[in-house]
């Protein structure tokens, strides 16, 4: 089952499917921001419609990405993975042909269900087929290869919503799965974990969604809700919370168990995880949309300002995770907010008729330099920060962590930043909420800085040093691959 060499022809056949596979989730999550202001005009949204766009995507994606390792560990990670490329596709193409803004956050939705199940069968199908010698280098290539998709999502993106329409951006999906498909069921192994397993946790995996869900849609409808609903929903989602923990608690196969948060180091890094990731989920909303409506930069151009972090990314990760490991996480994990805070108030330069050489492109390559700063660190030290059995589960957590301090940025920011439901549409009062925002983002990031300089300490010697070194994915740290399962458990 583990024997396949990567040189050979089945095993450029691996590669190229799980590239494709990942690679479709993947450049769905940078291209909808550049999207937004077209879907906005298109359906006549408003901007709370506009936030569930990205999110409902997010929700669903972060709530059951821990759930999608475990499935294809039981039931097989092929069948699993090629379930997630289908399901994705046709939620692709729902959202292609949605007619009104409703149709397309439900089809969203469904998105995130189909990428819950593909992104983690993808690393899942790397570990289980090929040889032992060989893996290292095919999870190199082929974190490598989907940050290359990453880089080139917001620049596709952009040249399909000023040519062919933002529908494109979902119609795209379909191909790429058609090609995707087959060549996993023809060429890729079937495999499965052997042992013996319990229950899944689909109780908990739906209070979180569940809690995620109220919580966000509480601290969306509050800039222009029902009072009552607004209070009703965010304590309905509290405690939705607060079952999640007692059922995880008490479940005898948890999907998050609570003792992995016994380690200090592992609790504090996923709280350094949440700050600046929600700092990352916010600003690149509403980045896209700064450019669009208050610089005047046509999608394109939007989509392909925003490339300096991707590519540097993708240049500089693996030797920042190099450097980490020398010098240890915490001077990184401090100094990495501190740039991207940095970069967060040099965006108030940019403004209506903004220069994007003079304005733009010195925040986002100081942007670019933080998160090359702390973003291998990170994820290094999160998998250093528990014993070796669980490093994939720990990454699977720190991952979905990532994601759902995101998803309530999102849902947060423009509150915190009084955007009015049609902001987007005047250049002026965006521009005023905007850079509120950025202060926003700056102040989380300094948290963060803070709390990794009090907290994060050199782990040990012989702790477990990441696979996936090369990193272009901005929106989420990197999974990692669980020691002779898969990626979670």
């Amino acid at each position: 089952m583990s024997d396949v060499r990567l040189a050979s022809p089945q095993g450029k056949w691996i590669l190229l499917t799980t590239v494709l596979g990942s690679s479709m989730a993947m450049v769905d999550s940078t291209v909808v921001n550049v999207a937004l202001p077209r879907i906005g005009q298109d359906l006549d949204a408003d901007l709370a419609a506009l936030q569930w766009t990205v999110n409902a995507y997010m929700l669903t994606l972060a709530g059951l990405i821990l759930l999608g390792g475990s499935l294809g560990d039981r039931y097989g990670r092929r069948k699993i993975f090629v379930l997630g490329v289908v399901w994705f596709a046709a939620a692709s193409l729902l959202c292609g042909l949605a007619p009104n803004v409703g149709v397309l956050v439900a089809a969203r939705a469904l998105q995130g269900i189909g990428g819950a199940l593909l992104t983690p069968g993808s690393l899942a199908l790397i570990q289980a087929s090929f040889h032992p010698d060989d893996r290292a280098k095919a999870v190199g290539l082929w974190s490598g290869f989907g940050g290359i998709g990453a880089a080139v999502g917001p620049f596709l993106g952009g040249w399909l919503v000023d040519g062919p329409g933002w529908r494109w951006v979902f119609f795209i999906n379909v191909p790429m799965a058609l090609i995707c498909a087959p060549i996993a069921v023809r060429h890729v192994p079937e495999s499965a974990d052997g042992r013996k397993h319990g229950r899944f946790d689909v109780l908990g995996a739906a209070l979180g969604a569940v809690a995620l869900a109220l919580v966000t849609y509480a601290l969306i409808e509050a800039g222009d809700g029902s009072l009552v609903v607004v209070v009703l929903t965010a304590v309905a989602g509290v405690a939705a919370g607060v079952a999640f923990v007692h059922v995880e608690k008490r479940s005898p196969d948890p999907m998050m168990p609570p003792d992995i948060f016994g380690s200090r180091q592992f609790t504090a890094v996923n709280l350094v995880t949440l700050c600046v990731y929600a700092a990352f989920g916010g600003f690149f909303f509403l980045t896209a949309l700064q450019l669009q409506v208050v610089a005047g930069y046509s999608a394109l151009q939007a989509g392909t300002a925003l490339l300096p972090t991707t590519v540097l990314m993708l240049l500089f990760s693996a030797r920042s995770g190099e450097l980490a490991q020398r010098i240890g996480p915490r001077i990184p994990l401090t100094v990495g907010p501190l740039l991207c805070a940095a970069a967060m108030l040099m965006m108030l330069r940019v403004g209506q008729d903004a220069s994007y050489l003079a304005d733009v492109v010195p925040a986002l390559l100081v942007m670019g330099t933080g998160m090359v700063t702390l973003v291998a660190p990170l994820t290094a030290t999160v998998l250093a920060s528990v014993d070796t059995a669980r490093a994939g589960l720990a990454s699977g957590i720190n991952n979905a962590a990532a994601r759902a301090a995101g998803l309530i940025a999102i849902a947060a920011l423009p509150l915190l930043a009084g955007m009015g439901p049609e902001a987007y549409r005047s250049a002026p009062a965006f521009d005023h909420a905007f850079d509120r925002a950025m202060l926003w983002c700056a102040g989380v990031l300094v948290v963060g800085s803070v709390l990794a300089s009090a907290t994060v300490r050199r782990p040990a010697p012989d702790c477990r040093r990441p696979e996936c070194l090369t990193h272009g994915w901005v929106t989420a740290p990197p999974l990692e691959p669980r020691v002779g399962k898969g990626p979670l458990e």
